[in-house]
C-alpha cells in the first residue's frame, strides 16, 4: 500500500550443539584434566525472523512467535523443509498483520533451494520429450504421492517415498493467452503431451524436428540461445520467471518476499544476531 512505513524482517536458520562451548580458560597447574566429549553433540536448529524496528518477531505481549525449533536428524524432527518454510511464513504473516496492520512488510530470504522451490507443476524444459509420446506411454512430471487430507508423503514398505504422475501446468504465450502442453479435447491424441517440437513451433518457431533436443549433458555454448529445443525453451519469459511457493504464498497474503544474492550472507544482518546469540551461548554451562 502506497505511503506506509516499510518493515523488513530477515529470515534464516541457525544450529546450536550441545557441545559447541568454549574450549579455553583458566586453569591451576595442579587442577585434573578433564577430557572434552568427541563431537558436537545433540542439535538443535532454529529459524526465526528479526527487524531493526521491532527485534525478533514476536508479538507486544509475547504470546505469539515466528520462531521455529526442531531436532534435525533422520530419526527425530528431520529437514525444515519447503512445506515448514510455508507454514512459518504464514504464521509470521499473520502475527504482523494482527498486531502492526499500519505497517507494510517485506520478508528478505536467502538463496536456499528449500525458499526458492517451485510448484510441483511448474514449466520446466528438463527432460521434455522432443516429440509426441507414443500411445500409453505418456509424458508427466513425477512428483511424490501425499496423503489427500494430511498431505503428508506415502512410503513404501522399504521407507522409500511412493511416485505419481502428474501434467505440468499449462504455459503462456507472448500475449499472456495460455497454451496448453497436452492436446485438448477433441484432438486425435487428446490428453498426450505435445512435445517441445510442437510447443515450440505453437509460438512461431521453424523447422524445430531439425535441432537436437537437449545438448550433451544440458553444457551448450556460452551465450547460445537456440542450439536445442531445451535451450530455446528456458529463454522464454514463461519458462524462466517462475514464482517458488514461498513466493505465490506471501504474495497471496500481501507481502511481498525479497531473495538475497548467493553467497552474500553479510547482507543479511540476523547472522550478527545469531552470533551474539551463540557467544552468549558458548558462555553458559554445557546443556545436554
Amino acid at each position: 500500500m502506497p505511503g506506509l512505513h516499510i518493515i523488513t524482517w530477515f529470515h534464516d536458520e541457525s544450529i546450536f550443539y550441545a557441545h559447541d562451548q568454549r574450549k579455553k580458560g583458566w586453569y591451576h597447574k595442579d587442577a585434573p584434566a578433564k577430557p572434552y566429549k568427541k563431537g558436537d553433540g545433540a542439535s538443535l536448529m532454529i529459524a526465526d525472523f528479526v527487524s531493526a524496528d521491532f527485534g525478533w518477531l514476536r508479538s507486544p505481549d509475547g504470546k505469539q512467535s515466528g520462531q521455529r525449533i526442531m531436532k534435525p536428524g533422520k530419526a527425530k524432527d528431520g529437514c525444515f523443509t519447503s512445506d515448514n518454510i510455508q507454514s512459518q511464513a504464514e504464521e509470521a504473516i499473520r502475527i504482523c498483520k494482527e498486531c502492526w496492520l499500519q505497517y507494510e512488510h517485506v520478508f528478505i530470504y536467502d538463496n536456499a533451494s528449500t525458499h526458492l522451490k517451485r510448484p510441483e507443476d511448474s514449466l520446466s524444459a528438463r527432460r521434455m520429450p522432443k516429440n509426441t509420446p507414443k500411445e500409453g506411454n505418456n509424458w508427466g512430471i513425477e512428483v511424490t504421492k501425499r496423503d489427500p487430507i494430511t498431505q503428508k508423503p506415502i512410503c513404501n514398505p522399504n521407507g522409500s517415498h511412493q511416485k505419481v504422475k502428474i501434467r505440468m501446468g499449462d504455459a503462456r504465450f507472448a500475449d499472456g493467452t495460455p497454451q496448453p502442453l497436452y492436446f485438448p479435447k477433441g484432438h486425435a491424441p487428446a490428453g498426450i503431451f505435445k512435445g517441445m517440437v510442437t510447443i515450440l513451433e505453437e509460438r512461431g518457431f521453424q523447422n524445430m524436428s531439425k535441432i537436437c533436443a537437449e545438448c550433451k549433458g544440458f553444457k551448450c555454448l556460452p551465450g547460445a540461445t537456440s542450439c536445442c529445443c531445451c535451450r530455446i525453451l528456458y529463454n522464454q519469459p514463461d519458462f524462466a520467471n517462475i514464482p517458488s511457493v514461498l513466493e505465490l504464498t506471501c504474495k497471496a497474503l500481501g507481502v511481498l518476499v525479497i531473495f538475497l544474492p548467493k553467497f552474500h550472507c553479510e547482507l543479511n544482518f540476523i547472522e550478527q544476531c545469531w552470533g551474539y546469540a551463540k557467544r552468549i551461548y558458548r558462555l553458559n554451562p554445557e546443556s545436554s
